[in-house]
């Protein structure tokens, strides 16, 4: 049964950008970092919540633009190069050994990301992915993000499986909890060691990193 992934956070790094250009951002450059992925997330949900939509990429240049406004310090030359470093973000250092494993397992592998097809598609050739995953799945052929139903909705459809069939990996906590509603097994990946905002949705297990997902009972 698949193994499915979120990209953004959990496979991809998303402060990889900002840490290729740290010197130049200045003093300022985590809280720049930090913010530029809480509008871009924002972005999603209000949109959503709205009826309303645009790509993944256009809500990460929006969200970008918005931190140069409320970190002026931060040089706006620097659009074009974080722009294109988030087309090629860099792997967390346990994502490709361990799909990699998944798959010597026998094991079918895919992302499900909010992240816009281009987007993804340079991703995951950039990180050597490729050739690791039976799909990569956008929330771009529906128009809306996660954490509606309809988004998990794709994995099932794609594989021909029930939800309880999909073990879901995320590190975002707000994304574990919408695939845990939709009735993934969901694994929160907890990097950070944040305390669970939704108590009341648990994951089938919490782990520091991808590479534990390998010692996991299927």
């Amino acid at each position: 049964m698949p193994y499915v992934f979120d990209a953004y956070g959990t496979l991809f790094d998303v402060h990889a950008a900002i840490a290729r250009y740290r010197a130049e951002a200045g003093p300022e450059a985590d809280r720049f970092s930090d913010l530029w992925r809480t509008k871009q997330l924002e972005y999603t949900w209000t949109l959503t919540l709205a009826g309303r939509y645009e790509p993944f990429w256009t809500l990460t240049q929006r969200a970008l633009d918005y931190c140069f406004e409320r970190f002026p310090s931060v040089d706006r030359a620097l659009r074009g190069k974080l722009l294109d470093c988030y087309l090629k973000l860099d792997p967390f250092s346990d994502a490709v050994a361990v799909v990699t494993a998944l798959k010597q397992r026998g094991e079918r592998t895919a992302i499900l990301s909010n992240g816009s097809p281009p987007m993804l598609a340079s991703a995951v050739e950039a990180a050597g992915l490729k050739h690791l995953f039976d799909a990569v799945l956008s929330i771009d052929s529906l128009k809306m993000f996660k954490p509606r139903m309809e988004v998990y909705a794709l994995v099932t459809k794609e594989f021909s499986c029930k939800p309880v069939d999909v073990v879901f990996v995320s590190s975002n906590r707000w994304d574990a909890m919408g695939a845990t509603t939709f009735g993934f097994r969901t694994v929160w990946i907890n990097r950070a060691k944040n305390p669970d905002e939704y108590t009341d949705c648990p994951p089938v297990a919490v782990v520091p990193d991808l590479t534990a997902l390998l010692s996991l009972k299927r």
